[in-house]
């Protein structure tokens, strides 16, 4: 059984359009709508979880404006402690050393793969 302070750093983010890396484990794709200019063959997406997205209503409603992310993040996380995908994640991260989380927003620093992380992390120290 792994430690806690090392299953923290069992999940990680990256922009889908970004190399391939043999430190990336599984790659799962988190968002609803699968990325612009992404052929499924040169993805290497393990899983594509979209379940475990913001319902479309809440993707629309935050369009990538950082100035909604704060809003965004808190409602999406209400959706989180209600979706039975995110047993999915933490299972599979009993299964692999390494789970990353793939998105395509533009925005590295506001956006649902980090609420995701946040929440993530939070749910398996608690």
């Amino acid at each position: 059984m792994r430690l806690m302070g090392q299953l923290r750093e069992t999940f990680g983010v990256k922009r889908i359009y970004e190399p391939q890396a043999d430190d990336d484990g599984c790659r799962v794709l988190v968002d609803r709508l699968w990325p612009r200019g992404m052929p499924k063959e040169s993805a290497a997406v393990d899983l594509w979880l979209k379940e475990v997205a913001p319902s479309a209503t809440l993707r629309k409603e935050f369009n990538h404006r950082p100035e909604r992310f704060a809003d965004f993040g808190e409602r999406y996380r209400l959706e989180l402690d209600s979706n039975p995908a995110v047993e999915t994640l933490l299972e599979l991260a009993r299964a692999h050393p390494r789970v990353t989380l793939l998105y395509a927003a533009r925005n590295t620093e506001a956006n649902n793969a980090l609420v995701l992380l946040h929440y993530l992390r939070e749910r398996r120290a608690g």
